[in-house]
């Protein structure tokens, strides 16, 4: 039943804060651990007609409507494996056990909140849940307390409430001009009046609001801040998953679903995404810090979706949504290294990093399988979901955006082989002598994102096909 996937969490989130001392210590890593792994294997295990074949008994307990197609497979698949991640870093990079204890609280606050943005079907209840992920991320970021995470979390905050106005103001006009904040109740004000001058208002204000919480340019100010500044862990949460859900799957959910993506819309969408890839690559060349360096092509590689969706094609949508899938994961592998980093050197500025390949042989050929595959180098998994864009957009006559997604992998090639050439590959100096063994649950989840990346590029053919998770299937 679809509401498993928030209450499951709910209560385990209440039995780590009973008064048993036990629960903070070892069981709360491992019972979290079993929730995540537990939400991966039952998507993997069981397709669509499995949790559309049995009604929710607790449905008539909530006042929204929970609902799992393809789409929401997907994400609640790379929700659990990102967060699974997250944790797993977490076990070796926040030392206090303390401190700990909150990370995993706040990680199930997030699962909850992300797990019921895929499933809720209004607009309200999708906002609210939308909001409760960012609270946790900006008690997330600023967990350890240091002034750069209480920066980086003051300017996530302050464009995340602005964001918060116009997507409240955009649900006041979608009841004003649909009666009902439904998503079916809001298509079907579109079908019948898509002029309507408060639908066309509350659109225009929605997309702005979801603009910034996916952090694409020109409202992209908060997230190298608070990429960059974040624990190594929360680092993975927010950029592997949290930006993307609360941001970018809103928009594959709503625009050309619900919303009718009209010209208009459909020239923002492209001229806002290949304007994010081509600055948000520029920006990254210019960065000495690895955690900003990514920032800046988390930002990049989610324009490819936004272009993706401007195109408004089945193709076009298809190669966003396995774009979606492949960046959450060759993200979240990044910034496990950059975390394998910080917490073998205590930097991530490749300034003082040099020469580590030897030293770090699991992080280095790891950090250039996942920058290959961002580049969009064949047959890793990034190859084929930038191919399918590409092909979209040319497909659609759209050449100029399609030349510019093409192109824009050289810039990503160019920034992470810098990188790589500096950090893994330069003159080995002395303060890299004394480098210890990476820990076991960093380099487990380095292995695990490694796995999926090449897994995911070779066997492509099969799993467009026939896996049980049909990316072909995605519009049904």
């Amino acid at each position: 039943m679809p509401s498993s996937f928030i209450l499951a969490p709910f209560f385990l989130l209440v039995i780590l804060n009973l008064p048993f001392k036990f629960l903070r210590k070892e069981a709360a890593f491992w019972l979290a651990g079993s929730l995540l792994f537990t939400q991966v294997l039952l998507i993997l295990l069981h397709p669509l007609f499995f949790w559309s074949s049995y009604p929710d008994p607790l449905r008539s307990f909530f006042a929204f409507d929970l609902s799992i197609d393809n789409l929401t497979l997907i994400l609640l698949l790379i929700i659990g494996i990102v967060a699974f991640v997250s944790l797993f870093v977490a076990r070796d990079t926040i030392g206090q056990e303390r401190q700990r204890f909150h990370f995993i609280n706040l990680l199930l606050i997030s699962l909850m909140g992300m797990n019921s943005i895929v499933l809720v079907r209004d607009i309200f209840s999708l906002y609210v849940f939308v909001e409760i992920t960012a609270v946790a991320s900006f008690i997330l970021i600023a967990l350890e307390k240091n002034k750069l995470a209480i920066e980086g979390t003051f300017k996530y905050l302050i464009l995340s409430a602005i964001a918060s106005v116009f997507m409240l103001s955009a649900i006041a006009f979608f009841l004003l001009a649909a009666g009902d904040i439904s998503f079916a109740a809001i298509s079907q004000a579109f079908s019948i009046g898509a002029d309507n001058f408060p639908l066309k208002l509350a659109v225009g204000l929605f997309l702005c609001g979801l603009f910034i919480k996916s952090g694409v340019v020109p409202f992209h100010g908060w997230v190298a801040d608070a990429y960059s500044a974040a624990p190594a862990s929360v680092s993975v949460l927010l950029a592997g998953i949290v930006t993307k859900v609360s941001g970018v799957y809103v928009l594959l959910r709503l625009f050309g679903p619900v919303f009718i993506l009209n010209s208009s819309l459909q020239n923002v969408f492209l001229f806002v995404g290949a304007f994010s890839i081509v600055f948000a690559a520029l920006a990254a060349l210019t960065q000495d810090d690895f955690k900003r360096m990514l920032s800046y092509s988390s930002i990049s590689q989610i324009g490819y979706i936004v272009l993706a969706l401007g195109c408004a094609t089945p193709l076009a949508f298809v190669g966003a949504v396995f774009h979606f899938f492949n960046h959450a994961i060759f993200k979240s592998l990044l910034f496990v290294n950059a975390a394998s980093l910080e917490k073998q050197l205590g930097t991530t500025d490749m300034n003082k990093l040099t020469g580590l390949g030897h030293k770090m042989p699991v992080t280095g050929v790891t950090s250039l399988i996942g920058l290959l595959s961002t580049a969009g180098i064949p047959p890793l998994s990034g190859f084929w979901s930038k191919l399918i864009i590409v092909i979209a957009l040319f497909s659609s006559g759209r050449f100029i955006y399609a030349g510019i997604a093409l192109l824009a992998g050289i810039l990503t090639l160019a920034y992470f082989l810098s990188f790589e050439r500096r950090v893994f590959f330069g003159k080995t100096e002395t303060t890299s002598g004394n480098i210890g063994k990476v820990p076991l649950a960093i380099s487990f989840s380095e292995i695990l994102l490694t796995a999926i990346t090449v897994g995911v590029g070779v066997g492509f053919v099969f799993i467009f096909n026939t896996l049980k998770l049909p990316i072909k299937d995605i519009l049904r």
